[in-house]
C-alpha cells in the first residue's frame, strides 16, 4: 500500500518548504509556503490483471499536489517549478516500504490556478505513481 502519509513525507523530503507545511487532506487556515498532497480521482477504465486481482503486480496512485505559496506570483511560480523539476528528475524511488517503478507527470508544467480568497497564488501538479504490490 502506498499511503498518503508516506507520500507526504516523501514530498517534504524535497526541502521546498518546512515539514509541517506539507499536509494531506484539508488544512484550515493554510499557511503560506505550503504544499498539499491530495488523492486525484482517476478517469478511464481500471487497470485489471489477467486472472484477477490476485495476479496484479502493480497499482497506480493518482495525486494532485497543491503549491500554496505567497501573494507574489513570481515566488509562487518559482516554487511550483522547483517541485516540478525535482519530480522530473527522480531516478529511483521507494516511498515508505513500497518500491515505485514509475512516476508519470500528468501535466506538461505546473498549472496556475490563480489565487485563493486571500490573494495567495496557487499551482497544481498532477502525477501518477506506479508501485509494486
Amino acid at each position: 500500500m502506498l499511503s498518503l502519509t508516506d507520500i507526504r513525507q516523501w514530498i517534504s523530503g524535497f526541502g521546498i518548504t518546512e515539514d509541517e507545511r506539507v499536509y494531506i487532506g484539508k488544512l484550515d487556515n493554510k499557511q503560506q509556503k505550503s504544499i498539499g498532497v491530495y488523492e486525484r480521482k482517476g478517469s478511464g477504465p481500471p487497470v485489471t490483471a489477467l486472472g484477477g486481482s490476485s495476479c496484479a503486480t502493480y497499482g497506480v496512485r493518482s495525486l494532485s499536489l497543491l503549491v500554496h505559496w505567497t501573494k507574489s506570483k513570481p515566488e509562487a511560480e518559482s516554487a511550483a517549478w522547483e517541485l516540478y523539476e525535482k519530480l522530473k528528475t527522480v531516478d529511483s524511488l521507494t516511498i515508505g516500504n513500497t518500491f515505485v517503478s514509475g512516476l508519470i507527470l500528468q501535466v506538461p508544467e505546473p498549472v496556475d490556478v490563480g489565487t485563493d480568497d486571500n490573494g495567495v497564488y496557487e499551482y497544481v501538479i498532477w502525477l501518477d505513481l506506479i508501485y509494486n504490490e
